[in-house]
């Protein structure tokens, strides 16, 4: 079992919105869980793209006053932030495994702090990156 587990900003999207149903109510109970156990780890890049998608992706938006106060009460977690070493690393990561650019960003960050486990739904679930296996939450 992990130690530490990062999350994906989809996972974080999907636990506030209401609208998504299913995905809603499981995205919820991890994020929920990890409260509990203190075991999340974000990244700066993370609570960026939280904060735009939260008015961008989801019906209806959420107000900025409350994200942020998410993003305060999310400031309690571990947060890894980014370096120029980690965009080198990122890099990288990129070639080696052939993710976006992005995605690479989500997978250095995890490894940094020692997450043993990224939960995303943009990764394919099972698939290991180093010492980081990725784990969809939203999936039965």
């Amino acid at each position: 079992m992990a130690d530490k587990y990062f999350v994906d900003t989809n996972i974080l999207i999907y636990a506030h919105d209401r609208s998504a149903g299913i995905k809603h109510e499981r995205a919820r109970a991890v994020v929920e869980r990890l409260w509990m156990n203190g075991q999340g780890v974000l990244s700066m890049q993370v609570l960026q793209e939280l904060c735009v998608n939260l008015r961008r992706k989801i019906t209806p938006p959420l107000p900025i006053e409350e994200i942020r106060r998410l993003i305060q009460d999310y400031l309690s977690w571990e947060i890894v932030i980014n370096t120029p070493a980690s965009i080198i690393d990122a890099l990288e990561i990129e070639v080696r495994y052939k993710t976006s650019f992005w995605d690479a960003l989500v997978l250095q960050a995890a490894e940094s702090c020692g997450a043993g486990v990224v939960y995303s739904e943009d990764f394919a679930t099972g698939q290991r990156y180093g010492a980081v296996r990725v784990e969809n939450p939203l999936v039965s």
